[in-house]
């Protein structure tokens, strides 16, 4: 890390609170009031406002605002969240409420690829297992929320370049009745290759005799392509309202450096009916239906890189792909009950994901198909009740519990297949294509109204997950490498979790700050098998197993209204863990990170220079074959106007073109190359958005 950071990040953390009540009113002002008002320690908002006045190309990439939030890059685009050093299944995303899956073993394309900013109007987050409205919140929930008409006609349209001839244009108009109302939204995404801060493409960073080298004709094509349609109407009467929504997203030509294919394409639907009716009696305040559907199809291959060239053994456009659909649909029923002094809310539901992916390469001089994921469907019934109590002393207490039945099977996972390629990595354990749990989780939360600005949090849950279908099945064969091989025998992962936070919110100032402890028990873990034979066709494989495990932080975040209209913010998160099995540290795992940023904003126009920073990562798991990341450092400008209707923001971010790489970004996925992916170098952006 680079040295002078340090005392940089203290000065600015410190001087957060020497703030005194002086300058204009802004938007900023909105945003430090409505945080105060209506969030708990544990939780966040990030608003489009701030999205819009970045070049972020997803959401993954935007939330990285937000102290404790960090991405896994695999390319330009499609940046998986990692939540406190939790990531793929162990935190729920969600959009309104839907449950999001992509079609990827690798997870080219996680939930958060598949909407659009220009669909969302904030994203929020909770951070620990205190959702008990939805199955498997064990680290966390992030959930983006979409935009609603508002009364009479209106529209949007947002238009952003920059850098590697990166374009994002969208456009909505609605229309909102006095019970009638609807939207419709278009929004496109596209981007050359970026280059890194050493001057190189992303496209260049194997060595010149790689088998995973791009070819030359590919080197210089676009980094991906993504076109996304929405629409959505509603009816209301009185405080009740029906809405129902429906998305198309067609993602075409995404490079993904990081792996050993590409993808070809993304074709993704969803639909959404929500439904809420209220004050139907005086026991029912609230009574909710939602039901919802999406469906991804998937397809990847290596046609752009050197290993696809024409060979003896390659008589095919591809040396191997990957074709992957996966679906999910659900239902849920909730209640609001005035009880007593407080409300009870409670409902039931259920989902069900399906995962069907087949891989095919030329293997032995022979294209062999595989079921890579066998067609798994995972059925999850649920159930939950949470109670909110008003107490004396400007106390709030709230608690609540939920119960899970999850049944899983692989329909296409042969006894055979199941005998001759897993079994032996597991002996003396009994394998079965059908695994079945029925798991608790429960939480208690109190809130403490200290003084009118000071709130203190403190929380204690135990939450479940079930394995995912590719933990418990995945099975890819290969000639040389490792296999990657499910584990049937997987136990649910249990996060015993407290946390205690602090917020201190005044008309000017909001400033949060909290620490967690996580108790992992049957931690859903990568490891490696050995050879169960050391000759013949088995090898060593890659596979999943259940550990104890520890993970503690702590994050620190404010924004502070100085004089002279300036805003100072300030974030710092850092997160220790540690697998209590081997007595190493976890892989994956995030360094201490944080920003600085000093804004001036009078309401019309404003500048912005933010430092952000991230110490070296050198807990890491040998086993595993990790290895440390170097600190860094970088400089991001920004400036931008609002007149009337119209937003003009601009740019640059990594302002001394700085090569750097992400702790996140290295090898953990199946069809991962081995070779890190460097975050992008020197990039100018502009950014003009109209609001009628």
């Amino acid at each position: 890390m680079q040295i002078r950071l340090i005392p940089l990040a203290l000065t600015g953390v410190l001087f957060l609170f020497a703030a005194v009540s002086a300058g204009a009113e802004s938007i900023i002002l909105e945003e430090i009031s409505v945080r105060g008002e209506v969030q708990q320690a544990n939780e966040e908002t990030l608003t489009i406002r701030e999205v819009r006045e970045s070049p972020a190309r997803d959401i993954g990439e935007a939330l990285q605002n937000i102290p404790g939030l960090n991405i896994v890059r695999k390319g330009a685009i499609a940046n998986d969240i990692v939540l406190r050093g939790f990531q793929r299944d162990n935190l729920n995303v969600f959009l309104d409420g839907v449950r999001l899956q992509g079609g990827c073993p690798s997870r080219m394309d996680p939930p958060s690829f598949h909407f659009d900013f220009a669909e969302v109007e904030s994203v929020e987050v909770i951070k620990g297992p205190y959702d008990l409205q939805n199955a498997g919140s064990l680290a966390g929930m992030v959930n983006a929320v979409s935009k609603t008409p508002q009364k009479g006609p209106g529209a949007t349209a947002n238009l952003s370049y920059g850098s590697f001839n990166y374009l994002d244009a969208s456009a909505t108009a609605s229309y909102g009745g006095e019970r009638f109302d609807g939207l419709l939204g278009y929004a496109h995404k596209s981007s050359d290759v970026p280059e890194s801060g050493d001057g190189r493409r992303l496209t260049e960073i194997y060595p010149v005799a790689s088998p995973n080298r791009y070819r030359l004709e590919a080197i210089d094509s676009k980094a991906y392509e993504n076109d996304t349609f929405w629409t959505k109407g509603g009816y209301t009467v009185g405080d009740s309202r029906t809405e129902l929504s429906y998305a198309y997203q067609n993602a075409d030509h995404v490079l993904y450096p990081y792996l050993l294919m590409d993808a070809d394409y993304d074709r993704t639907h969803r639909f959404n009916l929500t439904s809420t009716l209220k004050d139907l009696a005086p026991v029912l305040s609230a009574l909710r239906f939602q039901g919802w559907y999406n469906q991804v199809e998937h397809l990847m291959d290596d046609t752009l890189r050197a290993s696809s060239l024409p060979s003896a053994m390659v008589t095919r456009p591809y040396m191997m792909k990957t074709d992957a659909e996966s679906s999910t649909f659900g239902v849920k029923l909730g209640a609001d009950l005035p009880l007593g002094p407080g409300v009870l809310t409670s409902g039931i539901d259920f989902y069900r994901r399906n995962w069907d992916a087949v891989n095919e390469s030329a293997m032995f001089q022979a294209y062999q198909p595989q079921p890579m994921i066998p067609d798994v469907d995972i059925d999850n019934f649920g159930a939950f009740a949470e109670y909110t109590l008003p107490l004396a002393g400007s106390l709030t207490l709230k608690g609540g519990a939920r119960i899970d039945y999850t049944r899983t099977e692989a329909n296409s996972l042969t006894e055979a297949r199941l005998a001759g390629l897993y079994q032996p990595y597991y002996p003396g354990i009994p394998l079965d294509t059908e695994t079945d749990s029925t798991e608790p989780s429960a939480n208690l939360q109190l809130t403490w109204q200290a003084t009118e600005a000071l709130e203190i949090f403190t929380g204690i849950a135990s939450a479940s997950r079930t394995p995912d279908q590719q933990e418990l099945f995945i099975g890819l064969q290969r000639m040389a490498g490792k296999n990657w091989l499910g584990n049937p025998d997987l136990d649910p992962t249990r996060n015993n979790q407290v946390d205690l936070g602090a917020k201190w919110s005044g008309p000017r100032v909001f400033a949060s700050a909290s620490v967690f402890y996580s108790d992992l028990s049957d931690y859903i873990y990568v490891a490696d098998a050995a050879d169960p034979d050391g000759a013949g066709p088995l090898i060593q494989a890659r596979t999943y197993r259940n550990i104890d495990a520890t993970l503690y932080g702590a994050e620190f975040g404010s924004q502070v209204a100085l004089p002279l209209d300036l805003f100072l913010k300030g974030t710092l998160a850092y997160v220790h863990g540690e697998n209590d099995d081997s007595d190493q540290p976890l892989a994956e795992i995030p360094p201490l990170s944080g920003s600085v940023a000093l804004r001036y904003d009078n309401g019309f126009w404003f500048t912005e220079a933010t430092e952000r920073f991230a110490d070296r990562q050198d807990r890491i798991d040998p086993s595993l074959q990790e290895v440390e990341t170097a600190g860094w450092g970088v400089t991001d400008l920004k400036a931008g106007a609002n007149w009337k209707k119209w937003a003009l923001v601009g740019g640059v971010n990594n302002l001394f073109d700085t090569f750097y790489l992400t702790h996140l970004s290295y090898q953990r996925d199946p069809f991962a190359s081995g070779v890190k992916v460097p975050e992008t170098g020197r990039f100018a952006f502009l950014n003009l958005s109209y609001r009628y």
